[in-house]
């Protein structure tokens, strides 16, 4: 009998995340967005005018050296981030690679145990022909 034991490798992989591969997933997917993008253009037009702008109080005058901090920390963080999201897809890839292999060894010796039957069956075949060729 043929053992057909399959089941969802991606939901089992998804189950048994820890709380940080779900925060690095969902920050990777969200700076890897659009609304980010467009998000954080906003925030830096927005920081801009209201530290040049007549009528406000400038607490980042031009050359604007706090938001420049700020952008650093940013990129550091998020240069962290993307490694660790990176590292993680490296360790789903290999896994996925692996079970692959697997599936395709089972495919493999599933498929040479019907060529086996497939063949005693061929033997069965001319066996019965033969008898009744015998029989004619």
């Amino acid at each position: 009998m043929i053992n057909l034991n399959i089941y969802n490798w991606h939901k089992k992989v998804k189950d048994n995340l820890t709380m940080g591969q779900r925060a690095a997933d969902a920050m990777r997917n969200g700076m890897g967005s659009w609304a980010f993008v467009l998000t954080f253009i906003v925030f830096l037009v927005g920081w801009a005018y209201l530290n040049s702008a007549h009528g406000f109080h400038h607490w980042d005058k031009y050359p604007f050296i706090l938001l420049n901090l700020f952008l650093s920390m940013l990129a550091a963080l998020q240069g962290a981030i993307l490694l660790i999201a990176a590292k993680r897809q490296d360790a789903i890839a290999a896994a996925m690679a692996e079970h692959d292999y697997e599936t395709n060894v089972r495919a493999k010796k599933e498929i040479e145990m019907l060529m086996a039957i497939n063949q005693e069956q061929l033997k069965i075949i001319k066996y019965l022909r033969g008898k009744a060729d015998n029989k004619k």
